[in-house]
């Protein structure tokens, strides 16, 4: 019999966790000066780099960690010094690779890093959405069926982020460019204390692992 219960407390738990309004401002600074049509198409190649992301660590997730010989802690570590860069950028209000020039604009490549790294990873599918995914995969149910709950919950994150990304710009338009800069300065301050976060996360579960004290 499917357990409603574990389904509704992983649908939700995955909805908060990717949390797709949070990545509505950084979203909108980190595109800043890209036209509707290349804004988009990062929407739809950040939520689908963050679906595949997602499915396939909640899929083989156990695996692909065991097989590299890392662990969750130091994959959170990783992703809070890859968020890091990213603030610091933003804080100093230079020019991220993020937000590119019209000549770099035209460079395909360069769309789709922008997409990947950092709007599908790690802002969608960050350490912590990969960990949720794969706890509630490795969860006992009587149901194999249950585990459908999950990916039920990746889609319906990742739906909401393209719904709310899309209208991303009738947000801010009002804020104009030197608002839009403002604001970038402190989505900056924000996601660096989410890398920092994400960062003392991981250095606390690796003390757990070694049982050492941790407050």
């Amino acid at each position: 019999m499917v357990d409603l219960a574990f389904g509704a407390t992983a649908m939700a738990s995955i909805f908060a966790i990717v949390d797709p309004l949070g990545v509505v401002p950084f979203f909108s600074v980190l595109t800043e000066g890209m036209t509707p049509v290349e804004k988009q198409d990062i929407v739809s190649k950040a939520c689908l780099t963050a679906t595949i992301t997602l499915g396939v660590f909640a899929i083989f997730g156990q695996w692909i960690f065991a097989a590299f010989g890392f662990t969750i802690p130091a994959f959170k570590i990783a992703g809070g010094i890859l968020l890091f860069g990213v603030a610091l950028e933003m804080l100093h209000g230079e020019r991220s690779r993020s937000r590119l020039t019209p000549q770099e604009r035209e460079e395909t490549l360069e769309r789709e890093e922008v997409a990947v790294v950092p709007i599908g990873i790690p802002l969608l599918a960050g350490p912590g959405a990969i960990t949720t995914v794969m706890i509630y995969m490795a969860h006992p149910v009587a149901d194999t069926a249950d585990k459908l709950f999950v990916f039920a919950g990746i889609l319906a994150s990742v739906l909401a982020a393209f719904f709310l990304l899309h209208y991303a710009d009738r947000i801010f338009k009002r804020l104009g460019r030197t608002g839009t800069r403002a604001v970038g300065r402190v989505m900056g301050l924000l996601l660096a204390a989410i890398a920092i976060q994400f960062i003392i996360d991981g250095v606390f579960d690796i003390a757990r692992m070694h049982g050492l004290p941790v407050t």
